[in-house]
């Protein structure tokens, strides 16, 4: 049967080695880097990532305008492949009046369903292109909660592997330790010269 015997690494001991106590302060070091450090750099990212998509949404909102147009180009009988805000939508040409411009007409993303001559609401630039609708606040918290989740795993599988490689550092010089220390010690319990 075997026993654990807990914290040796930090104990005084003749069989306990430097590569030893090295690797008890790196399992230390460890243990708080993935239970402070890890979270705390996706925080921080998630902060960072929340803050840029808000500015890049409320550059959005500065420069679209939402306008009503009717529908004049063909519609697609079968079913739309791209989704836009849990509706599917496809792209058909719209025509809508601009203030001081006249009709205008451009491509732009109308519901699925829609038919020729329908009024719909399009999202247009400062050019008068069809373009999608500016980020709302749960696209905007997606985006972070993403950014932040996806920085804490690298932040955690940064810190393992810098964990694996000392381990491995230390695993080499403990049996080094350990080979010096044999020879030393052999020749006395098999009476054999060195």
């Amino acid at each position: 049967m075997r026993t654990r015997v807990r914290g040796w690494r930090w104990r005084r001991s003749p069989l306990r080695r430097r590569s030893d106590v090295v690797e008890a302060w790196t399992v230390l070091v460890v243990t708080v880097l993935l239970c402070v450090g890890a979270p705390l750099a996706g925080a921080v990212a998630a902060r960072w990532a929340d803050g840029e998509a808000r500015a890049v949404a409320a550059q959005q909102r500065a420069e679209r305008r939402q306008v009503r147009a009717e529908v004049i180009g063909e519609t697609p009988d079968r079913l739309p492949s791209v989704q836009d805000g849990g509706q599917h939508s496809y792209r058909a040409t719209v025509r809508w009046t601009a203030p001081g411009d006249g009709a205008r007409t451009t491509a732009a993303r109308v519901p699925a369903g829609t038919r020729y001559g329908e009024t719909v609401e399009v999202w247009v630039d400062s050019r008068g292109r069809g373009v999608s609708p500016p980020a709302d606040g749960a696209a905007i918290r997606q985006h972070a909660v993403t950014f932040g989740v996806c920085a804490t795993a690298g932040a955690a599988a940064v810190v393992l592997l810098g964990h694996h490689a000392v381990r491995r550092v230390a695993v080499r010089h403990r049996l080094a330790e350990w080979e010096r220390e044999w020879a030393r010690t052999e020749p006395r319990w098999t009476h054999r010269k060195a």
